[in-house]
């Protein structure tokens, strides 16, 4: 039979040449450009079922794309599984949790829940995809107070590599389930996602701008202040190509008690060129962030990195407090202890290379790696072993090696 004739399913089947091919086949990265050898567009698990024992059949890599943010490698010759049609949404209000499918996107979830007071642990843009962003950890603006995206998940349905549905959770399948919170897509494709929500229905957020004059003051006091701030303040320092430094801030609280908590950090950036510090739903609280080309954390913010930072030429550079209830090691998302994150939008100079190299941890964190030789760096030594075990004894043949993925355990030993 051929892939067409064995790819009975609800969704839509696009080869080579076809109507629609070009439409599903292509990432969000622009610099990607795959050239699968069909491209499924599933309707529903049903799908994605028929869909991944195909592959299995005819020989084929198998790949999965929902709205393409987590792509990093080009699925030449694959089959590629798009899931962004499978958009459903459903809150429970009484219970304070979100059912999603894959094809979902942090919009969708917020939309759906502000009527009701209650929010996600939702990310930065609210066209990101629910799933990958949570598989990846999640780091969201209220994570500090909450914990990461992958710490509220209660259950996930998932298609494992023999093509079977499973819905797992602690008390079924636990090991799966500690590996699909924060251990990313290698040991199945979840098709539905259940997870707490909130009760925060507005914020006091915003970003406030200053010129660079006091940048090297400002860092050096802002690594002091975030010791003393409270979890329901989660803040980034932006360093901007254009010249201008940016305080981004979101408080889970009143906007008196969030103003008496910024203004000395504001006092040390001064003066103010623009402000745009508001209430607002958090539904509507969309931040964005700086595109991750080289991140790291660090324990440390000396002053010979602060002046690297400042004076770095290429790049914009964001500093991002951590900490509060990301330290909760509960899945197997990793490197939470670290109070700072640094990332840059563009490769570093040879001077903040070299500080990063000094003061930096050398980690990673899986929605912000971009390079798949380097998924291991995401992870304690500990945990990497155990998702390499858990790997190994749900996809033993390596279905799912695309991407940013784990490898098996009998075939990388000394990885």
């Amino acid at each position: 039979m051929t892939i067409r004739q064995t790819l009975r399913i609800a969704g839509s089947t696009f080869l080579p040449g076809d109507d629609g091919y070009d439409d599903h086949r292509r990432p969000l990265n622009p610099a990607l450009d795959p050239h699968p050898a069909v491209v499924v567009r599933a309707a529903g698990a049903a799908d994605v079922r028929t869909a991944l024992l195909a592959a299995r059949r005819h020989g084929l890599p198998f790949a999965v794309q929902a709205t393409g943010h987590g792509t990093h490698v080009a699925h030449d010759g694959a089959l590629l599984l798009d899931t962004s049609a499978m958009t459903r949404v459903l809150v429970d209000p009484d219970r304070r949790v979100a059912r999603v499918g894959p094809g979902a996107r942090w919009g969708d979830v917020l939309r759906a829940a502000a009527p009701f007071g209650l929010a996600p642990l939702s990310g930065s843009s609210p066209d990101v995809g629910v799933i990958g962003y949570t598989l990846g950890g999640g780091l969201g603006w209220l994570a500090r107070r909450h914990g990461l995206a992958a710490d509220s998940v209660l259950r996930a349905q998932v298609v494992t590599a023999d093509g079977t549905l499973e819905s797992v959770d602690a008390g079924h399948r636990p090991d799966l389930f500690w590996a699909l919170c924060g251990g990313g897509g290698s040991f199945g494709v979840v098709t539905g996602l259940e997870f707490r929500l909130y009760p925060v229905e507005r914020v006091y957020a915003g970003a406030v701008t200053f010129g660079r004059e006091r940048a090297a003051a400002t860092l050096a006091f802002y690594r002091e202040w975030i010791e003393r701030v409270p979890d329901a303040l989660s803040t980034a320092v932006v360093l901007n190509r254009n010249g201008s430094l940016v305080v981004q801030a979101v408080y889970a609280g009143s906007p008196e008690q969030g103003q008496a908590l910024l203004e000395p950090l504001w006092r040390v950036a001064g003066p103010v060129v623009a402000d745009d510090m508001r209430v607002v739903e958090y539904a509507h609280t969309a931040m964005g962030g700086t595109f991750p080309h080289t991140f790291d954390q660090v324990r440390t913010l000396d002053d010979d990195l602060v002046a690297a930072l400042v004076a770095e030429p290429d790049a914009t550079v964001e500093l991002r407090h951590w900490g509060g209830q990301i330290t909760h090691d509960t899945g197997a998302a990793a490197h939470r202890d670290a109070p700072l994150s640094v990332v840059l939008d563009a490769v570093p100079s040879t001077r903040t290379a070299a500080a990063l190299r000094r003061c930096g941890l050398g980690t990673a964190f899986l929605n912000f790696l971009r390079d798949p030789s380097r998924t291991a760096s995401a992870f304690t030594a500990r945990h990497w072993a155990a998702l390499r075990r858990i790997k190994t004894a749900y996809d033993p043949d390596n279905i799912f090696a695309t991407g940013l993925a784990v490898p098996l355990a009998a075939l990388t030993a000394s990885a």
